[in-house]
């Protein structure tokens, strides 16, 4: 069967869409996570943390539906990918759904009594369904960078040889906080435009002005790493963009430095980390000045650039292996099929601007600030 794009060209833009979903992901939910850490700090009394949380409230669930996607992409795009990283990373993975279960629960079950303890409880359970996520996702990418420790056998079956605690390397960390830091940004610029002004306003531009400082000099640190650090993978020798997929076929090697490589021969991808640098810096402006609308999409920007960064810098690699170098695996060896891409694709070109149309009237719809007047007068605020 003739199919109108090429094998390499359809692993390429699943790769591109990989990186859509992901960066969706981080910007809208991603704003849920900034928030619920925030909430604790921000909001001093019941009222104003009722405020907090209905800012959110609207949208959340809606929000879920990336990482949903993401995941599903995965699994069908690239299912080595899925198998290798989701049975490596399992408890990590864990720790992630049961902070992110706590979330729901607590959005549900906080108001449904007026006891202080009962609400602090929950307060602090949705600190930790924003604050765990997003150091735990960060921390999985600073895995990806290093390599993950895992192996295929010749039936490429993976074998997982690393450990829980052995996924918190100085690296792995400094991504999760840099991952942490970014989406306190997004979430303070998001308390920004929907917050109503006051105390709550003040704080979060407060604390948004610390994650954006953070945010700078973590990606600067890391970036220093990645340059003079032991990190790194190559393709020894021509790979074949349209071969059926096998990880084995293909020969990789350890190599310190490589992942700046693509900087060099491809100059037009440093706009992805010009964009997490400038976008930081114009979100503080924008924080500075009292201008919510540019510190929103500034913080959005600059999360697109940072999550950009490291996908281009790693391309072809998705998940390189630390273990066995020659299991690793690139968008050319670890995908589905010629035909599974394509129709893939169809039916994401279909119901992916649904998606987003919907999202975009769902937004318009309930935009507008947040008020402690509304908490007395609306029923269905949480």
């Amino acid at each position: 069967m003739i199919l109108p794009l090429d094998y390499p060209t359809l692993r390429v833009i699943w790769w591109g869409l990989m990186g859509v979903l992901l960066i969706g992901f981080a910007l809208t939910d991603g704003f849920d996570m900034g928030v619920c850490a925030l909430l604790p700090f921000v909001a001093r009394t019941d009222e104003e943390r009722r405020v907090v949380i209905n800012t959110v409230g609207a949208t959340w669930e809606g929000n879920q539906v990336w990482f949903i996607l993401g995941g599903g992409a995965i699994f069908a795009a690239w299912p080595l990918v899925y198998a290798a990283s989701f049975s490596g990373f399992y408890l990590a993975m864990f720790l992630v759904l049961s902070a992110l279960i706590l979330r729901p629960v607590a959005f549900k079950y906080r108001s449904k009594r007026p006891n202080g303890a009962w609400r602090t409880f929950w307060d602090w359970a949705l600190f930790v369904g924003g604050f765990v996520p997003a150091l735990v996702f960060g921390v999985a990418v600073g895995n990806v960078l290093l390599g993950a420790p895992f192996k295929l056998d010749g039936d490429l079956r993976s074998t997982y040889s690393g450990s829980f605690l052995g996924l918190f390397t100085p690296l792995s960390l400094i991504c999760g906080l840099l991952s942490v830091a970014m989406l306190l940004l997004h979430g303070a610029a998001w308390l920004g435009v929907k917050a109503e002004r006051g105390p709550i306003l003040d704080r979060a531009r407060t604390y948004g002005t610390i994650a954006g400082g953070f945010s700078l000099v973590l990606f600067a640190v890391g970036g220093l790493l990645i340059a003079f650090g032991p990190f790194g993978f190559r393709i020894v020798g021509a790979a074949d963009p349209g071969g059926f997929s096998n990880p084995l076929r293909a020969v990789v090697a350890a190599a310190p430095g490589a992942w700046l490589g693509n900087y060099g021969r491809y100059p037009w991808m440093l706009i992805a980390p010009t964009l997490g640098f400038a976008g930081v810096a114009a979100a503080l402006i924008g924080l500075w000045k009292r201008s919510e609308p540019l510190a929103l999409a500034a913080s959005s920007i600059s999360a697109i650039g940072i999550i950009s960064t490291v996908g281009l810098s790693m391309f072809p690699f998705i998940l390189p292996s630390s273990a066995d170098p020659q299991s690793s695996l690139t968008v050319w060896n670890a995908s589905s099929s010629h035909l599974t891409l394509f129709i893939m694709l169809l039916v994401t070109v279909v119901f992916l601007p649904i998606i987003l149309i919907y999202t975009a009237w769902v937004y318009s719809v309930l935009w507008g600030r947040t008020s402690a007047a509304a908490l007395r007068t609306d029923p269905d605020l949480y």
